[in-house]
């Protein structure tokens, strides 16, 4: 049985669906602002804990950031803020 620990797993996701990622974050962050929550505060704690919860069902904004995966929410967040400083 080989190691597998010292290999480096690579992780990508297609275009279209980064497009996808950056609609909803933006449809989410818009509802949660129009609620009156802080956008920011409730997206990390639905990243860090996988609660749903922390996303208001108004305008369909739970829904929409259950159609993506954690890790990709995740990874468009970094990439931006990378891509940006």
């Amino acid at each position: 049985m080989s190691d597998q620990s010292n290999f480096t797993m690579k992780f990508k996701v297609d275009k279209e669906k980064i497009n996808e990622i950056e609609e909803i974050l933006k449809s989410v962050h818009k509802s949660l602002k129009e609620k009156g929550y802080n956008p920011i505060n409730q997206l990390v704690g639905y990243i860090l804990s996988g609660d749903p919860t922390y996303i208001t069902s108004y305008n369909n904004a739970r829904s929409l950031i259950r159609q993506v995966e954690r890790d990709e929410l995740l990874e468009e967040i970094l990439k931006s803020y990378l891509e940006n400083k």
